[in-house]
């Protein structure tokens, strides 16, 4: 799919030659993976339309969210965003899987869990796909859940059960070099309090909302002061802008 490059120079780009492998797992720390986050947003920054994201993104938003998937080795979603969107198998798309593979990754990525409460999504169809494989970071008094996909529950105390430490156990015990977190907001928040985002790309839709009470990119308690982004591309299509920062 063809956009319009805007920055850092003007071009008209692929999206399968631009997302070909952004090698995200080589600025790994040694401490935790590479962390990038992908969100589609109005101008005045909702993120869902009446609970969902469906009505924001295009088709280019949808093709970035699919590329991006194939360039980390793991995603990171929050509970809530898990049962609103009902996730299913994370790469269904076999060539999108066998690229994964080419770039040396596994063809299906296991999708990561943080939840203090325990209180998992268990009938959305990703736990129905033995497929699927999930790593659940959570307290130790939840019982393993009966369910087809591949589910390891990793426990932790409460005091300890934090994204930094997920991410940590994921570098260490598990080998994962990148991590791509899909939301939402209440995950992002946290991670931005916890310095764990490198990297956002953002879909900027030519849509207003106006109001209301869908959430919008972050939420929980402020920053002491603003995480500054430093803006790598600028892409445009139909309208839409397609934004990649870094996160100092």
């Amino acid at each position: 799919m063809e956009f319009r490059r805007l920055l850092p120079d003007p071009a008209t780009v692929d999206s399968a030659e631009l997302l070909h492998d952004l090698r995200l797992g080589e600025r790994a720390r040694a401490d935790r993976p590479y962390v990038i986050a992908n969100f589609a947003a109005t101008a005045d920054g909702r993120i869902a339309l009446g609970g969902r994201s469906g009505p924001i993104g295009d088709d280019g938003d949808l093709e970035m969210f699919r590329r991006l998937r194939t360039q980390a080795d793991a995603l990171l979603v929050g509970t809530g965003t898990l049962r609103t969107e009902e996730y299913g198998r994370v790469m269904r798309n076999p060539a999108l899987r066998a690229h994964r593979e080419a770039i040396g990754l596994a063809p299906d990525p296991p999708l990561v869990i943080v939840s203090r409460s325990g209180d998992l999504p268990l009938g959305i169809p990703l736990f129905a796909d033995p497929a699927s494989r999930v790593i659940v970071f959570t307290h130790p008094q939840v019982p393993d859940p009966d369910v087809a996909a591949q589910v390891e529950l990793v426990r932790m105390d409460r005091a300890q059960l934090t994204v930094t430490a997920a991410l940590r156990a994921l570098r260490a015990e598990h080998g994962i070099r990148s991590v791509l977190s899909e939301g939402g907001p209440t995950l992002l928040g946290a991670m931005l309090h916890e310095g764990l985002v490198d990297e956002l790309f953002l879909t900027v839709a030519p849509q207003l909302a106006g109001g209301g009470t869908d959430p919008t990119l972050t939420s929980g308690a402020p920053l002491p002061s603003p995480a500054q982004l430093e803006l790598r591309w600028a892409l445009e299509r139909h309208g839409s802008l397609y934004l990649r920062y870094a996160v100092r």
